[in-house]
């Protein structure tokens, strides 16, 4: 497949794994769930992607032109893909949101969060403890790892973990929220980032900070 192709079907890869997330939760599933317990779904999995191609044929047809087949498809998910940081190199972020709230308040302007840089050797068992508290309503609204897939636009060779908090004022629960961490194992000092810097472009560089809280 040409780089054009390949491009859309990595499109068409993360809209289907949202998709393919929603439908599994719809079940009383998680797809991390199914996957780190080997727990073989394939039959729910073809169903949903027939659905999929209903919805979406265009990116359906993406998708097994680029990887062959629903069975391909299902054995790239079922080895890491999507689920692992550092197995994942078709979608640049892998998300979570905690239940209750949709991604979208993650994007609010209150909204804000913590970063958690890491070593990709670090990376997979911290985002598993963050995404498994944020799943179970303990940790923040969201969160969200970079993956392996290549990021030209990437600021820093680390891996980020990204823990959304509802509202930067509320510092009790910003701060509640840093303990929790702290007993996942984020121990480093880390800083938080409102939302309102990150809409204005704003970056951390040599002798900036755009951080609001540091803990």
């Amino acid at each position: 497949m040409d780089t054009e192709g390949e491009a859309l079907a990595d499109v068409a890869y993360g809209l289907f794994e949202v998709f393919l997330n929603k439908e599994l939760r719809k079940q009383g599933n998680t797809l991390f769930g199914l996957v780190e317990n080997n727990i073989e779904f394939s039959a729910a999995f073809a169903d949903i992607f027939a659905s999929f191609s209903t919805d979406y044929p265009f990116l359906a047809d993406a998708l097994t032109d680029e990887y062959g087949s629903v069975d391909a498809i299902y054995h790239l998910i079922t080895e890491g893909e999507g689920i692992i940081p550092t197995k994942t190199t078709k979608i640049f972020w892998i998300l979570i949101d905690a239940p209750g709230y949709d991604t979208g308040c993650a994007d609010s302007e209150k909204a804000g969060k913590w970063l958690i840089f890491l070593e990709p050797n670090q990376t997979d068992i911290i985002w598993k403890k963050i995404r498994d508290a944020t799943a179970a309503g303990e940790l923040g609204i969201s969160a969200k790892v970079s993956t392996t897939k290549e990021n030209t636009e990437s600021r820093d060779e680390r891996m980020v973990i990204y823990v959304h908090t509802p509202d930067w004022e509320d510092e009790e629960d910003v701060m509640h929220i840093r303990e929790v961490l702290r007993n996942l194992g984020v121990t480093d000092r880390i800083g938080y980032k409102r939302n309102i810097e990150t809409f204005q472009g704003e970056y951390s560089e040599k002798g900036k900070k755009v951080t609001y809280y540091t803990a």
